[in-house]
């Protein structure tokens, strides 16, 4: 049975930030479904948000933050986030990872150097981005000082199953206590547990709840379940954000076109050519994205189109391949080339607001358990997250649950109670794996048809009574059945799937990433709160 100080389930930006603060003090465990660096923060495009230019201050970032957030931002969680921001970037480029700079090439000797992007709900260039594929050079510089860290020791191939929560083993200490998790193994089926003195919950997020989205297919929603679970609160879970462009392709899968190519003059048009968002918004392109989201989808559902198209080519050959050469490369391979042709876009799932409740320092209700990065709702984003935000939130919050932990194992280093070994009980081998991919397939159709950008009573309804029925059968493949990656992934996006119906159900009104057709208008006098389960 493993132990360590600190167990980290995730290897994404909020992880890898924690367990090399962490492993200062102690030995550090990360656990990851695949490879390290293999997480959601890999595939980010954009960049990363914060106050650098001259031009810009704390206030203004604030100021775009609550306001892209509908009101529901929680003001003093994105004081600290936009404050503490830039020394945690700082901390990054000490670490290696290397920024755009203005001229395109050289060393970055201030902070004028480096070369600002805009995107949309942003009153300032304020976005520094790697080209066009920020969070890919982050992930380089943090796993490589994660991998040459001999605190640190990375299990790969590795599935958190549940947390080992002291209340559930007949253990008492007035508030419940998390002391690790159970952990299956991949590659041999085995499972172990994992104790530590602190665990983070660094998962990602949700987006294989649906039939398409911006993420990879490790975000399947596992540590809001386990959280869940473990008696956690989450909150905010109807505020599920669609990323307005993703490409169009019968090739391509879950490919980004970042909003950042928005932000350096791109159009949206109708395939016909008409641009249309100055219709929506008085901002054009540069409206929030559920803004954009939302007018791209009615544009589609109004004229049967099966896309939308984004335009970038006025900005010229030269630019678009030094500012987006991921993008460039990745379109050329399904024979479009973005420098004379416009990309087929279409929205796609992206982001999940809301998440596991924490406290100023990424604590949840659960003693010695914190979350941090896309499976927390730290209050930051509030209904509708401000672009490029996210991986800020993930840099400050992985090193605020970082010295909060430390704080808390050198105030009490007790060692974790005695855990069973797992066992399977009277448990077989799945023998009908055709019923585990029927169930998944028709968790993420409903999603997406009933649970998507705009939505209604009646669909919400349909949705909610299904998903109930499919959470029984799931519930008894997992006594019956030795578990698997794909039967843990499916108990996971039922439980996820079944909170989000129930919390959009719950809010009556509609409010940034949450529109339903049977009550359209923002109510500020009932429903200025979160949604809490």
């Amino acid at each position: 049975m493993p132990h360590f100080d600190y167990l980290v389930i995730g290897s994404g930006i909020a992880g890898m930030t924690f367990a090399v603060r962490a492993a200062v003090q102690g030995r550090v465990a990360i656990l990851t479904k695949r490879a390290l660096e293999d997480s959601n923060t890999n595939w980010a495009q954009g960049g990363v948000a914060a106050v650098w230019a001259a031009d810009d201050s704390v206030e203004q970032h604030v100021r775009d933050t609550i306001e892209a957030g509908a009101g529901l931002c929680n003001r003093d969680v994105v004081e600290l986030v936009v404050s503490e921001g830039p020394a945690r970037i700082r901390e990054l480029i000490a670490l290696g990872v290397q920024f755009s700079l203005k001229n395109g090439e050289g060393s970055a000797g201030g902070a004028g150097d480096y070369e600002l992007g805009l995107e949309g709900g942003h009153s300032r260039r304020r976005i520094l981005h790697a080209a066009d594929h920020t969070g890919k050079e982050m992930v380089r510089a943090l796993s490589a000082e994660v991998r040459r860290n001999p605190n640190i020791d990375v299990f790969e191939s590795r599935f958190a199953i549940d947390l080992l929560i002291d209340e559930k083993f007949g253990y008492s200490h007035g508030q419940p206590q998390c002391w690790g998790a159970y952990v299956l193994d991949t590659t041999t089926g085995a499972v172990d547990a994992f104790t530590a003195g602190a665990t983070l919950l660094a998962t990602g997020g949700t987006g294989k709840v649906y039939l398409y989205t911006s993420n990879p297919d490790i975000a399947s929603g596992d540590g809001i379940a386990m959280a869940w679970r473990a008696g956690c609160r989450v909150a905010d879970m109807e505020f599920i954000q669609f990323h307005p462009t993703c490409l169009y392709h019968p090739q391509a899968k879950s490919f980004l076109v970042t909003e950042a190519m928005r932000g350096e003059g791109a159009v949206l048009r109708r395939p016909d050519g008409q641009p249309f968002m100055a219709n929506y918004d008085p901002r054009g392109e540069l409206a929030p994205r559920d803004i954009v989201a939302r007018a791209i989808d009615h544009e589609m559902k109004m004229a049967g189109f099966d896309n939308v198209l984004l335009d970038v080519t006025a900005r010229g050959e030269d630019f678009i391949k030094r500012r987006f050469p991921a993008i460039y490369e990745r379109c050329l391979t399904y024979g479009i080339d973005i420098t004379r042709q416009p990309i087929p876009v279409v929205p796609a799932q992206h982001y999940m607001c809301g998440g596991v409740m924490t406290g100023l320092d990424g604590e949840t209700s659960v003693d010695r358990l914190y979350a941090a990065g896309e499976v927390a709702m730290t209050g930051l984003h509030g209904a509708n997250r401000l672009a490029s935000n996210s991986l800020l939130e993930g840099l400050v919050f992985g090193h605020r649950a970082a010295e909060h932990a430390r704080r808390r194992l050198a105030q009490d280093p007790q060692p974790p109670p005695r855990i069973p070994a797992w066992s399977s009980g009277r448990a077989t081998d799945i023998n009908e794996s055709v019923v585990i991919a029927h169930n998944w397939d028709e968790i993420r159709r409903l999603m997406w048809n009933y649970v998507g950008i705009v939505r209604s009573d009646r669909r919400l309804a349909r949705a909610a009574a299904r998903i109930t029925m499919i959470r029984e059968e799931i519930q008894q493949y997992y006594w019956d059945f030795l578990v698997t990656r794909d039967l843990l992934e499916l108990r996971n996006i039922a439980l996820v799937a079944d909170l989000m119906v129930r919390s959009a159900r719950t809010r009556r009104e509609s409010r940034g990433l949450h529109y339903n057709v049977d009550c359209p208008e923002r109510d500020d006098a009932h429903w200025l709160r979160h949604t809490v389960i």
